[in-house]
């Protein structure tokens, strides 16, 4: 079943052998490149590089890089869950109106209740469950397509948000639920000179080499498994390039935060969420009968996958995270309004496609859809930094949506042609 995921860059069955050239590839310097899915990448730091110039230099400082993470770190939470859905095949409108009566709950324990602020977490977690469970009891047993489910739950979760809180805010919050969604890590071990870039906390770029390795050890490991198999990987050169990529990212974004105020505490929690999905989404047999129905849904029923029971634990899934992002968005604000979550399900479709997802399903990474959401982000930053008014910024972020449905429509044509 290891075809249902798309590898980067396909070569000979040999490993670094060459390959005829397919629909949606192109050649750089004699190595084969799959625009479908190293593409969202490419443009990710084209579209950096261009309100870099264009903000001369404001967008990459520091404070700029931590506000962008903090402020968008519930979409990016949203669109981890998001992308699961879209791969089987379905949609979820409501993730927005659970975020704000999640949040609601929270507060509403926290606050009003006075209830000790890990118990009420806990609670806020169990009814995202909940909340995600009655929704996919819906979709998976009783046959109701996801888009009119999750459009009725759109309004009855926004309708009970502003029945629990009428049209004030809820707040504050406890220190603790604030640090979770503002704070950031402490300087556990002093700073460090960086020359020209002044001091950098040292704790914070440990982590970031430690973060590296681990990021090229997964990678090589996973390459060599992979020639084990007999199956493609990327050509040596290409695969360098790649890892020299990523560390070059990750070690600029750590050391611009250790400089600022340190790693944020929702990078952390974002990290081990990144990390933990897309183990269970690449390793695990759920991941992949996630990715078969998606797919095929008839050769995934032939094949023995249950799918109603996949279906359903995907949108617990999604009810989870909404509540966790609703959660860290109240913590944010302070206080937990009727009007949050607004448009959140736009956003969260949105980075799920831009970041490779296929209209029809069966395709995605969760590293794609952060990396989706991580474009608009830098849009809604970058035009708003150079004053570009509201409209002109929900005009580029529907161009780029389009262009990236188009893309995944326009490769699979040709590779149906190709055929």
């Amino acid at each position: 079943m290891s075809s249902i995921t798309p590898a980067d860059v396909e070569v000979g069955a040999k490993g670094d052998g060459g390959s005829p050239r397919q629909p949606g590839r192109v050649s750089l310097g004699g190595l084969s490149l799959n625009l479908r899915s190293s593409g969202i990448y490419i443009a990710f730091a084209l579209i950096v590089a261009l309100f870099s110039v264009l903000t001369d230099g404001a967008l990459l400082t520091p404070q700029n890089i931590s506000n962008i993470i903090v402020q968008n770190s519930y979409v990016l939470i949203l669109a981890i869950g998001m992308i699961l859905v879209i791969i089987a095949g379905h949609i979820d409108l409501s993730v927005g109106s659970v975020v704000a009566v999640t949040g609601g709950l929270a507060a509403v324990l926290m606050v009003n209740m006075s209830v000790p602020w890990p118990l009420a977490l806990l609670i806020t977690l169990v009814a995202g469950a909940l909340i995600g469970a009655w929704q996919g009891y819906w979709i998976a047993y009783f046959g109701i397509p996801a888009f009119i489910v999750t459009l009725a739950g759109m309004l009855l979760f926004r309708a009970l948000t502003l029945t629990v809180l009428g049209n004030q805010g809820i707040g504050p919050f406890p220190d603790q639920v604030r640090t979770l969604a503002n704070g950031f890590t402490s300087g556990y071990l002093g700073n460090i000179g960086l020359g020209p870039l002044d001091g950098a906390d040292l704790f914070s770029l440990l982590v970031g080499l430690f973060a590296v390795a681990g990021m090229v050890a997964a990678q090589w490991r996973s390459r060599t498994a992979r020639q084990g198999y007999g199956q493609a990987v990327d050509p040596m050169a290409l695969f360098v390039v790649k890892m020299a990529a990523g560390a070059a990212l990750i070690l600029f974004l750590v050391v611009q935060l250790a400089r600022f105020n340190n790693l944020p505490w929702v990078l952390v929690l974002l990290a081990v969420l990144v990390l933990a999905y897309s183990l269970m989404a690449g390793r695990t047999v759920f991941g992949r009968q996630i990715y078969a129905i998606g797919g095929n849904l008839q050769a995934a029923v032939m094949s023995g996958v249950r799918v109603k029971s996949v279906v359903f634990w995907i949108f617990v899934n999604m009810g989870v995270l909404s509540a966790i992002a609703g959660i860290i968005f109240a913590g944010r604000l302070n206080q937990a309004g009727p009007t949050a979550g607004n448009a959140f399900e736009l956003d969260a479709i949105a980075a799920a496609f831009i970041g490779g997802a296929a209209v029809q399903g069966g395709v995605g990474k969760i590293v794609g859809a952060i990396t989706g959401g991580l474009i608009m982000a830098v849009i809604n930053n970058g035009m708003s930094l150079i004053g570009s008014p509201s409209e002109r910024v929900m005009l580029v972020k529907g161009a780029v949506l389009l262009a990236a449905v188009a893309f995944d429509v326009w490769t699979k044509r040709r590779a149906g042609a190709a055929r």
